[in-house]
């Protein structure tokens, strides 16, 4: 297959015109296709973009029939890197959603939700008062190297040919199973307690991440919450999932835990 046409910088506000100065009139100018690094907006499900960008390039290039996939699905509760491949570049798809990834997420202690995050209400609370910073810094270094993991129920995985959040819509039990996953490097960059202060001492790139997770929360959340709050960097492998690993941390500190926010910051070698 031809080399693919990378186009990177897109805005998913002004894609239009973007996409208009950047690309020609024709499919068959990229017979190797176009990937496009996007940075997914809060509330918006993969497939909304990929149909924005299916309909805006259907336009463009007078092609009512145009290939348009993404590489690796991102919940409608994340921003952050979305591949989209268009034309034959959805022929590597699977291959670019392959590589590994990287993550910064808020997580909440001291309560839990079913979906392991803010799909759905708090349905327990637990102690938290015993958390500390260091605490955090000791339980994500147990987290690093391969393990088994279980996917939230509330999730897009297959289970009997169905998805696995519609059974758990629905009230019904998930028969979920354990997959191998990998974690690269598991870092604390923020502890949060209460309306306390952020701790985080990190690079410029890093703490601008840290405040778009603590606006996300704010966003979704409508307030600050009193319970402790850690933001995590995790680079991890294909199929891992953050909100099962907040779950878990809460556990591993004798607590609850749930994922308040998420951003994708990196998928293989596209960084947002």
């Amino acid at each position: 297959m031809a080399d693919y046409f990378l186009l990177e910088g897109c805005p998913v506000e002004g894609m239009e015109e973007f996409l208009a100065s950047h690309l020609g009139t024709s499919i068959d100018d990229y017979p190797g296709g176009i990937v496009l690094p996007l940075d997914k907006p809060l509330r918006w499900t993969s497939a909304d973009l990929v149909r924005k960008v299916k309909f805006t390039l259907q336009k463009q290039f007078g092609a009512r029939k145009l290939k348009v996939g993404h590489a690796g699905t991102l919940d409608p509760l994340a921003t952050g890197m979305l591949i989209v491949c268009v034309g034959a570049a959805t022929k590597i798809a699977e291959s670019l959603q392959a590589h590994e990834k990287e993550y910064v997420a808020e997580v909440e202690f001291g309560a839990s939700t079913a979906s392991f995050d803010l799909e759905q209400p708090v349905d327990s609370f637990y102690p938290w008062e015993h958390i500390t910073r260091q605490e955090v810094e000791d339980a994500l270094k147990d987290f690093v190297g391969e393990q088994e993991q279980v996917a939230p129920a509330f999730s897009a995985k297959i289970v009997n040919g169905v998805r696995s959040y519609e059974y758990a819509r629905a009230g019904e039990p998930v028969p979920l199973r354990t997959a191998l996953i990998e974690i690269y490097e598991a870092e604390l960059v923020d502890f949060r307690c209460g309306g306390g202060e952020s701790t985080v001492e990190e690079a410029p790139t890093v703490a601008a991440v840290v405040r778009h997770v603590h606006n996300y929360h704010t966003a979704v959340m409508g307030t600050e919450g009193s319970r402790p709050r850690a933001t995590i960097r995790v680079r991890c492998s294909r199929g891992t999932y953050i909100r099962s690993l907040a779950r878990d941390l809460g556990l591993a500190l004798e607590s609850g835990a749930y994922l308040t926010s998420l951003r994708r910051t990196a998928s293989g070698p596209f960084r947002i």
